[in-house]
This record gives structure tokens, C-alpha cells and sequence, in this order.
């Protein structure tokens, strides 16, 4: 039975790319214009099988909001996919680089192709989508307009790649949480990884204590990441995400942390993605 996974984005956004890579080929998204409304169809369960949003990238770092609609949603994560973002220029068939008078895209992409798009004295116009601005060039059959998108985008809008590969950092991925509702069914086989959310006390030391506490445990921290409470003065949570052996290895420091700690909230526990 194929899956419906909501994913925030147009239809051949990075996104689905992640979509098709963890659920396979015949899988079915609904397209979200926000993560809201993704965190919204997730937590709904009803509305889709689960979700999927990108919660950071190696160039950009963080995406800070998402953590805290993972935080305060019906929501659990139960698995990640790392997917290498390469972006491309795209356009009408028959359209030759001479032809071009200005470029589309998402702004962070085109931030990450200036080295390729300095070289042309390109019109550079932002747009909310890659995958969007790829439509929009294929819609309105453009001859002197491209777009900066990937190779599912120019597959499904029937758009040629004239120019592969124009990104300037070649290591440039994406981290994407595979999101279900908190209540959904489902054991996660050699699990290996938790996200968690904790919030410490305000005196010295309370969160070198959960750090050292963590080291002791023999568990990897591959992330830490603050983040200011909304409505608190200037006062912070941590996302942390770790690496362990045995979920009984986790479950061990779960509990010391839980002393250690003013609040612990476990927002997954799932198998490490690979690059």
C-alpha cells in the first residue's frame, strides 16, 4: 500500500525527493505551503500517513522554528534522511544559455549557485519554491527565463538541464525528520538515535552536569542545539541529538536526566540516517 506523506513544498521539490528516497517510488505526497501545515496533517493522522520537513542543512545550519513544532505537536520523529542537494539550471527545450535574460528560484539557492550565475549577467528573481519556479517556467512556456531546481523538477515539467551541478559547495546536504503521529503504531528495528528537548535550572553548572552525565553514559552527542522559549526571559532549551548503542543504553541515561533536568521531553527514537 503506497504512502500519502504530507511534505512542505510544489510537487518536484527536495522534499519529495526525500519522500521518494525513504518510502519508495510510488509513494504519494500532499503538498503543504508551510511546515505548519505539514506538523498540522501529521498530527491530524488522519489527514496523511505522516510528514516529512527539513530541519537543517550544511551550509544554512538550523531551521530553529521547526524544533518547536516538533515540541509542542502531536507529533514523534521515527527516522531521518540525509539527501545531497543538487541544483541545476533548467529550461524550456530548445532554449540555448544566449537566450536567458533572467534566472528563478528559491533564494537560498541561488545564494549557493553565485559562483555558476556570476559569470552571466542574469535578471536574478527570488520566488518561494524551487520546484514552483521550474512550473512556472515550463506554464508559461518562458524562452528567456530559467530556473534553479532539481533533476525530479525538470523530469516532471518536461524542462532540460543546460546547465548540471551549478552549486559552488559540492558537499551541500539537507536533514530531513520523517514524522509520524505520537500515538502511531510501529517498532523501530536497531534503533540507535534519540532527539531529545530538555530545559535546565538556572544554577551554575546545571547544564555541564547533563553533558558530563551523557559522556559517562558512552553515548555520542552529534548535536546541541539552544533555542529561546517563547515568552520566557532570555531563557533557553537545548535539542540534543544522540547516538547510543542500545536503546536500553538510552533509556538508562533518560532516567538520570531526568534528575538533572527541569523538564525532558523524548521527541523520537529512531535509526541513524546515512550520508
Amino acid at each position: 500500500m503506497h504512502k500519502k506523506i504530507s511534505i512542505q513544498g510544489f510537487e518536484g521539490c527536495f522534499h519529495q525527493v526525500a519522500a521518494l528516497q525513504h518510502y519508495g517510488k510510488g509513494t504519494e505526497v500532499i503538498c503543504c505551503s508551510t511546515f505548519k501545515e505539514v506538523i498540522k496533517n501529521t498530527a491530524a493522522s488522519k489527514q496523511s500517513d505522516g510528514g516529512i520537513m527539513a530541519i537543517e542543512n550544511s551550509i544554512a545550519g538550523s531551521i530553529l522554528p521547526n524544533y518547536n513544532l516538533i515540541l509542542k505537536n502531536n507529533v514523534k520523529i521515527v527516522a531521518e534522511v540525509y539527501l545531497q542537494i543538487n541544483q541545476h539550471l533548467l529550461v524550456n527545450r530548445g532554449v540555448q544559455l544566449e537566450d536567458i535574460k533572467e534566472v528563478h528560484s528559491h533564494y537560498m539557492a541561488i545564494q549557493q549557485c553565485f559562483g555558476f550565475l556570476d559569470k552571466f549577467n542574469w535578471k536574478l528573481v527570488e520566488t518561494e519554491d524551487t520546484a514552483l519556479s521550474a512550473k512556472h517556467i515550463h506554464q508559461y512556456k518562458n524562452k528567456h527565463a530559467a530556473a534553479i531546481a532539481g533533476k525530479l523538477a525538470a523530469d516532471i515539467y518536461d524542462l532540460e538541464i543546460i546547465a548540471p551541478n551549478i552549486h559552488t559547495l559540492k558537499n551541500n546536504y539537507t536533514r530531513f525528520l520523517i514524522l509520524q503521529h505520537k500515538d502511531a503504531e510501529g517498532h523501530i528495528v536497531h534503533a540507535d538515535k534519540a532527539s531529545v528537548n530538555f530545559i535546565t535550572g538556572n544554577e551554575k553548572g546545571s547544564l555541564a552536569k547533563v553533558l558530563t552525565a551523557i559522556a559517562d553514559a558512552g553515548i555520542n552527542l552529534s548535536k546541541l542545539q539552544s533555542m529561546p522559549i517563547p515568552g520566557s526571559n532570555f531563557k533557553y532549551s537545548f535539542h540534543a541529538d544522540m547516538e547510543f548503542d542500545t536503546v536500553d543504553q538510552f533509556n538508562d541515561l533518560k532516567n538520570k536526566l531526568e534528575s538533572l533536568t527541569e523538564q525532558l521531553t523524548i521527541l523520537g527514537i529512531y535509526k541513524n540516517g546515512k550520508l
